[in-house]
């Protein structure tokens, strides 16, 4: 057993928070108390299943009333104003990302009353789901603007090397001049989808075309043009696919443009990621926060519970595969199975015996991961 561990008498969920406390303390500059009230947020949220700040007080192992842990839950998200960005060395030291990344970059949205909460969020795709790295709440309704996505890559890169990012993927909201601008300056690939009405200039016509007239496709199959186009004032490729349903999927790209489709297929991990986020995970549309940056620190926390989770869906998914259904899609996400297993697990008082210990304590060891599980 790993030095420092609990007596054998204490709780799953107190054995759960010290070894988190202990993975904590590695990466993060903090005071015990505040690292002590992370790790068990943490492992209450796993609980729970949601970011209630009232449910999360009641699934605290404490001895003092719940108002008094409501309280200190309420001061950790109000006063102590931390770096978020310390999250991400967190995540890439717990999952083997491997040299080269896919960033993602997305936004999710949902409305608290007449309050709209909207985040801006870069992801890495990783083994069937995107996760977290960095995020801003732009405290507004609507798409982001160039400066905000500027402003979150530049953060991206403080901290890790350009050369970690193999390319960029984004939706038809994330386009315009200064935008490609700024990521061709920066040498950035990307793989962004535009919007069907987009125009372009046609050499044979001698008129600017909405970018679809130029594929001559049908459901199911995809054209590369035999040339670069000018959009945006800058020449880059087109690759375009058609779905079962119709609806033109155009992407445009700078290099590598027979990959590009492939590439961007990546991106619908975002949305498992969100899901994961939100219903199918930690239910993050029940919090009452608003503030964007009480909100920015409360995604933080529950990056942190969604990786645990996640690292222990990989390894089981490692030691007993997933069922494939009929549709040839997982019975459950890795993410899911990694959450009911550790709920099932902190709930039930299973954990008193040695192997559990031991069980908990070697998910935190790296090399149980393999990418692209």
């Amino acid at each position: 057993m790993m030095n420092g561990l609990p007596p054998s008498k204490g709780s799953f969920p107190m054995m759960a928070a010290h070894l988190l406390k202990c993975e904590l303390k590695r990466f993060l500059p903090w005071h015990q108390a505040r690292i002590d009230c992370l790790a068990q947020l943490i492992v209450a949220m796993v609980q729970v299943r949601t970011v209630n700040l009232t449910q999360l007080a009641l699934a605290f192992d404490a001895l003092v009333q719940r108002e008094s842990v409501y309280q200190r839950v309420k001061r950790f998200f109000r006063h102590h104003q931390f770096e978020t960005d310390l999250v991400a060395v967190l995540v890439t030291s717990w999952l083997d990302l491997g040299k080269r990344w896919v960033l993602c970059l997305d936004r999710t949205t949902w409305q608290l009353g007449r309050t709209p909460i909207n985040g801006l969020v870069l992801s890495v795709a990783y083994a069937g789901v995107s996760v977290p790295l960095m995020w801003t709440v732009l405290g507004k309704k609507g798409n982001s603007s160039t400066e905000e996505r500027i402003a979150l890559i530049e953060r991206f890169l403080r901290r890790f090397p350009p050369e970690r990012i193999e390319c960029l993927m984004a939706d038809r909201e994330f386009r315009g001049h200064q935008w490609l601008s700024y990521l061709i300056r920066r040498g950035i690939a990307f793989r962004l989808r535009i919007p069907n009405n987009t125009k372009t200039h046609n050499r044979q016509r001698n008129a600017r075309l909405p970018v679809t007239r130029l594929f001559s496709i049908q459901s199911g199959e995809t054209m590369i043009l035999n040339r670069p186009r000018r959009l945006w004032g800058h020449t880059l490729y087109l690759v375009g696919t058609r779905a079962p349903s119709g609806e033109y999927v155009i992407i445009i790209t700078t290099h590598a443009p027979e990959q590009a489709l492939e590439d961007y297929r990546q991106r619908w991990q975002t949305e498992c990621l969100f899901a994961a986020m939100k219903r199918r995970g930690f239910n993050l549309e029940d919090t009452h926060i608003t503030d964007p940056d009480r909100v920015a620190r409360l995604i933080a926390v529950m990056t942190l519970a969604l990786c645990w989770c996640y690292k222990v869906g990989l390894w089981l998914n490692q030691q007993q595969p997933i069922v494939i259904k009929k549709h040839q899609r997982r019975a459950c996400s890795v993410i899911r199975l990694g959450l009911d297993t550790l709920r099932r697990v902190l709930l039930n008082g299973a954990s008193q015996t040695p192997q559990i210990r031991d069980w908990i304590h070697f998910l935190f060891d790296k090399k149980v991961i393999i990418a692209n599980t």
